[in-house]
């Protein structure tokens, strides 16, 4: 029987995707199964840092289901920090193997691990031999070669893992060319782990054609196409109700970030948070390119404001929105 519903998921992303974006996407939105957290970089004692803390904290993340995802080669470091924040009431763990960073992989973490399948299998031996909460993975088909993922699949199908979460692309590709779909096809049918698929859903039309070549896909995972066009999930056949839609998502974030970050470390921060969201929402908008201009350069909350309120009262919302690359 074919999936009427994909299960949607938002994909971590640092530096956007944290507490408050997740709670205001929620309030406003809503629609995803799970949210997963940017990285936590475990230490040798597990404790988290206050950053980290404060954005799994279960007063931050209410009414959600958030997954904490982990980065480290470390089996001991992995299963540390899957405890402490099992001890603040999360069910499931999501093991990184797909940052494609070059600070990331040169420390042999994130894609740079998989380099090691030898290493990548003990350290998953040990994880689900020392853990009994719910583990997902999420990983790319390899670092030089996509042939890599025939092997590391036969890997990561001995563990009895939630979800095996796949972004079809090698480390080397980052995320430039196009996800290599002929081999997320053959680990699709090959898994014996329930599979997301994860690249490249930038409209509606994306998740149409994934969910007519794969009919039994059971979930997806969302990440530049969710930061670039917020409303993804929703778009309909009127612009207007979306603009309205994009401005109170916007209006409700910045005011959170004011809320958290103005008076505790100034507006410097403010701004900063909310040009690393303009990077990706700027393609929401048509003909906006001078509006953003004004954007980057707005050095005063005042400048912000004005030039916010210029794109949405001169820019027209592309419908399902158009985002087509890393910015």
């Amino acid at each position: 029987m074919e999936n009427s519903v994909m299960r949607r998921y938002l994909a971590p992303m640092e530096g956007i995707t944290g507490y408050v974006f997740r709670a205001v996407y929620h309030s406003v939105f809503g629609g995803m199964d799970k949210y997963f957290t940017p990285f936590l970089s475990p230490n040798q004692t597990g404790k988290l840092g206050p950053r980290e803390l404060r954005d799994l904290l279960p007063e931050n993340n209410r009414g959600m289901c958030v997954v904490p995802q982990i980065l480290t080669n470390s089996a001991q470091d992995f299963i540390r920090t899957a405890k402490t924040v099992r001890s603040m009431g999360y069910e499931e763990v999501n093991l990184n193997l797909g940052c494609p960073s070059s600070t990331v992989t040169a420390k042999k973490r994130g894609a740079g691990f998989l380099a090691y399948p030898g290493e990548v299998d003990r350290c998953l031996y040990d994880i689900f031999a020392g853990l009994d909460m719910k583990i997902s993975v999420k990983t790319r088909l390899g670092m030089k070669d996509p042939q890599e993922f025939e092997t590391l699949l036969d890997i990561y199908n001995k563990y009895p893992m939630e979800e095996l979460i796949i972004h079809p692309r090698i480390r080397e590709d980052h995320y430039r060319n196009t996800p290599r779909m002929e081999v997320f096809a053959r680990a699709f049918a090959r898994s014996v782990n329930p599979v997301c698929y994860n690249g490249d859903l930038f409209g509606k039309k994306d998740l149409e054609k994934l969910k007519e070549e794969f009919p039994r896909l059971p979930a997806v995972m969302l990440g530049r196409g969710i930061a670039a066009y917020p409303g993804l999930l929703f778009a309909g056949a009127d612009p207007g109700k979306e603009k309205e839609r994009l401005r109170r998502f916007h209006d409700c974030l910045y005011e959170a970030y004011c809320a958290v970050y103005l008076k505790e470390a100034g507006p410097k921060v403010v701004l900063f948070k909310m040009k690393e969201i303009w990077c990706y929402l700027i393609f929401a908008f048509q003909d906006s390119e001078k509006p953003g201009k004004r954007i980057k350069k707005a050095s005063q909350i005042q400048e912000y404001e004005a030039a916010v309120a210029a794109i949405f009262r001169q820019c027209q919302v592309v419908p399902g929105g158009r985002y087509r690359g890393t910015p």
